[in-house]
């Protein structure tokens, strides 16, 4: 089969490589008729996501059709079409029984401590081949895959598979209530899903923090107020925005993509420190060979960590939802204190949110179709990468079709 593989930093390509097969009763192989490239997958591929295996496939978000399943696998049946959530869980153990699936003691094989196991990621979430191939083994096939109404067709049912729960996380996390104003920092995907999802929780207002115009015209165009940070200090606008007191719940939906404040760097504006970093990862560029092989993490905090802190009121809750390495180890502490804050983050408990989310698309409640943006075959997967990561007009959300 076909699949998108990891080769090294900077290094992916499309191989021929074996069909997967059935190792564990509780196994499911999925054909798969749509995947998806997600800012995640580029994290791997930049190195800023370290402990990628060389040989591990790409991609963790999926639709497609049982081929064949494991003897305890009692649920599902050959010929169903299934949702492949991102994350893995087992079903039984006691963080999957609260809810907190992303936390599954069973499903990562590195031991109850090691966090999250997620398709196509680096050797600390299990590794899992990735769902961006034609065939793909499932673990834990009973207690992760979901079925899906025929009514959801796969441009709809992809953007379920990870980025509308992780954005609807990313509000669950900041405790949105009726009436609340809320920041998002990040117009990508799962910034757009976080707006969306803060709007279904019921907030007042939504003020959303991105450079790129076309996206923030897509927040725009769901209500949100944009804010441009090439163009304006997005702190210093949310406080004219919000009479000085800032917003109640900010979420940080960008992570390690975004520009760190390192020591040195005060005397440049935030324009040119954002368009230095831009150039630095406007292309898929090996990173292994600036740090000895290892990617390093910057001297402080990244600036939507800090934006994000100076940005919300009194005792108001910071959720942060985008991806940060191991390796990070600042955070603006003392500001956060000083000031009552709350801080919650996490990866997304897909198992549990869910379902919740393909009913709301089901019943026509909710419509995520604006998101998708980008069609391409999976042969046109490395061309749509560097597109992707190049944030091109247009490229917001791209959908691969085996």
């Amino acid at each position: 089969m076909k699949a998108v593989v990891f080769h090294g930093i900077g290094e992916i390509c499309l191989d021929t490589v074996p069909d997967p097969s059935i190792q564990q009763p509780t196994d499911a192989i999925v054909r798969i008729t749509s995947s998806a490239i997600c800012g995640t997958d580029l994290h791997m591929v930049r190195g800023t996501m370290p402990g990628m295996v060389p040989g591990t496939i790409l991609g963790h978000e999926a639709i497609g059709i049982v081929e064949d399943i494991g003897r305890d696998v009692r649920n599902l049946a050959r010929g169903d079409r299934i949702l492949v959530p991102s994350t893995i869980s087992c079903g039984f153990c006691s963080y999957c029984r609260a809810g907190y699936t992303a936390q599954c003691d069973t499903a990562n094989p590195n031991g109850v401590r090691a966090g999250t196991a997620f398709y196509g990621g680096p050797k600390a979430s299990g590794p899992f081949n990735g769902l961006q191939a034609q065939y793909a083994r499932t673990p834990l096939a009973h207690a992760s895959l979901i079925r899906l109404p025929e009514n959801i067709d796969d441009d709809r049912a992809i953007l379920l598979s990870d980025i509308f729960p992780t954005g609807y996380f990313g509000a669950q996390l900041a405790g949105v209530r009726v009436g609340d104003t809320v920041a998002v920092f990040g117009a990508g995907p799962v910034g757009q899903f976080a707006v969306a999802s803060a709007k279904l929780m019921g907030a007042g207002r939504i003020i959303v923090v991105d450079r790129i115009e076309s996206r923030l015209e897509i927040a725009r165009q769901q209500g949100a107020e944009g804010v441009n940070f090439d163009q304006e200090d997005p702190v210093q606008t949310i406080l004219e925005l919000t009479g000085g007191i800032g917003v109640d719940r900010a979420i940080d939906a960008v992570g390690v993509d975004a520009v760190r404040a390192d020591k040195g760097a005060a005397a440049q504006s935030q324009q040119d420190k954002q368009h230095e970093f831009d150039e630095e990862l406007s292309e898929i560029a090996p990173r292994q060979s600036q740090h000895d092989g290892h990617w390093q993490p910057g001297s402080g905090p990244s600036q939507v960590l800090r934006w994000a802190v100076q940005s919300v009121a009194k005792a108001g809750t910071v959720s942060v939802i985008g991806v940060y390495p191991e390796g990070d180890r600042f955070f603006p502490i003392g500001e956060a204190m000083n000031r009552n804050l709350a801080i919650r983050m996490g990866n997304c408990n897909h198992r549990s949110i869910t379902p919740r989310l393909v009913e709301l698309v089901r019943n026509g409640s909710f419509d995520p179709i604006s998101v998708l943006t980008q069609r391409e075959p999976i042969m046109n997967a490395i061309d749509a990468y560097h597109a992707f990561d190049a944030r091109e007009p247009g490229w917001l959300k791209v959908k691969l079709e085996p």
